[in-house]
């Protein structure tokens, strides 16, 4: 069974994602899916509206046959190691012969091209990267014209005036190095994006929409049906059940509390202890903090942005703070070593099939509960705290039952 595997959110399953999803079964030939799937946290440092199993159901309703979450450490990461957790987990499985990402172009021979340098990062290109961040230039804007100043040095003419740092251009490049130095069997497919770009705001299309805008259209509009066009049928009903249980949408505003009880409580040092907080961030931080008024987490960063600090960089940093992550639990050489499980959010009767093949191909141990997790589990322990965390503001009437959550779930079966 010829399967491909999708890296994905899914925050929520929306039209576009069904299309991306067609489209690569059509593309590689596939009878498959299987996704990997961020938790109950996201890579830009945003809590997901719907928990992981919810979006699990959306996902299973939505076509794939089989998800695994990618954990907390590698989901909440910048690009380079969100990709290396994300290509690392389907390779492992032993099952799945291509992967298909989305970009803005559609073209995969650049991002090839670029892959093939970067992977191994020569010393001129860290000359060229540091020397634009050394003029506060944002990373993925320093890197990109980092890797486009060496390539052309290097005579790739096609790659060097590709545009590396659009958001699904710096993912589809950071899947196709993290594949080379994992050394992957799996071949890599593109698709270009259909009539909504990533992060865009507006809506331009009366069917197709990205998850950036309609999760603005559910906060922005007092009913749900708003977001109805743009979402398959099982996606809506998933979204009305988490409401009408007043458990979604989630925000980051329902975590304020508990991040203001961190930021007021710790000094410079600790906060620098955290992940992504550093070039004096703490300091920043701490001297917002009188200047706050309504004590919003949209005023927060504003008064923290800069255009060193994106708006992305602050709430990894702020996120970190809040889930307690520090930066000695998250060196190169611990990301390096790679996830030690595959964690199965839920399947379908093609993915049970899929399953019982892993169980013979997979390099890693494969986990349908936390409750029996492998040793090492350090990943684990840190997906089982998030989600603790992440139940804190889901607005459940019952939080005993929220908590540790992850040791009774059973996978979602469609």
């Amino acid at each position: 069974m010829r399967a491909v595997g999708l890296i994905v959110e899914y925050n929520p399953f929306h039209n576009g994602h069904l299309y991306h999803l067609l489209e690569s079964v059509k593309l590689t030939e596939a009878e498959a899916v299987v996704a990997v799937m961020s938790g109950n946290f996201l890579q830009r440092g945003e809590p997901a509206m719907w928990d992981k199993w919810t979006r699990t159901r959306m996902a299973l309703h939505g076509g794939c046959d089989l998800v695994i979450e990618l954990p907390v450490a590698y989901a909440t990461h910048a690009a380079e190691w969100f990709a290396y957790g994300a290509v690392s987990l389907l390779e492992a499985t032993g099952v799945v012969d291509a992967f298909c990402f989305g970009t803005e172009s559609g073209e995969l021979a650049p991002l090839l091209h670029a892959a093939e340098i970067a992977a191994d990062e020569p010393p001129r290109f860290q000359t060229l990267l540091r020397s634009r961040l050394d003029t506060g230039t944002s990373y993925p804007v320093a890197y990109s014209g980092a890797l486009q100043a060496y390539l052309a040095e290097q005579g790739y003419a096609d790659a060097a005036s590709f545009s590396f740092d659009t958001p699904n251009h710096t993912l589809g490049l950071h899947y196709l190095i993290a594949l080379k130095r994992i050394k992957g069997a799996m071949k890599p497919y593109t698709i270009a994006r259909e009539k909504a770009q990533y992060h865009q705001e507006s809506i331009t299309d009366g069917s197709i929409a990205s998850a950036t805008a309609i999760r603005k259209l559910l906060l922005d509009s007092e009913s749900l049906e708003a977001a109805s066009p743009f979402v398959p049928v099982s996606t809506y009903w998933n979204i009305q059940s988490s409401a009408s249980g007043g458990v979604a949408p989630v925000s980051w505003e329902r975590y304020m509390p508990a991040l203001m009880h961190k930021l007021v409580t710790s000094d410079a040092a600790s906060l620098a202890s955290y992940r992504d907080v550093s070039e004096g961030l703490e300091h920043r931080m701490l001297n917002a903090l009188p200047e706050l008024g309504e004590a919003s987490f949209a005023e927060l960063l504003s008064l923290l942005k800069t255009k060193r600090y994106t708006r992305t960089r602050l709430q990894r940093a702020l996120l970190s703070i809040l889930l307690g992550h520090a930066k000695a639990d998250f060196t190169p050489d611990k990301l390096g070593s790679g996830v030690e499980y595959i964690r199965v959010l839920g399947f379908t009767e093609k993915g049970r099939t899929l399953l019982k093949r892993m169980r013979e191909t997979s390099s890693l141990p494969i986990l349908l509960s936390a409750a029996r997790p492998p040793e090492p589990c350090r990943y684990l322990n840190l997906d089982v705290r998030a989600s603790n965390a992440y139940m804190l503001g889901t607005g459940g009437s019952e939080l005993s039952a929220s908590l540790f959550r992850d040791y009774r779930e059973k996978p979602v079966m469609i």
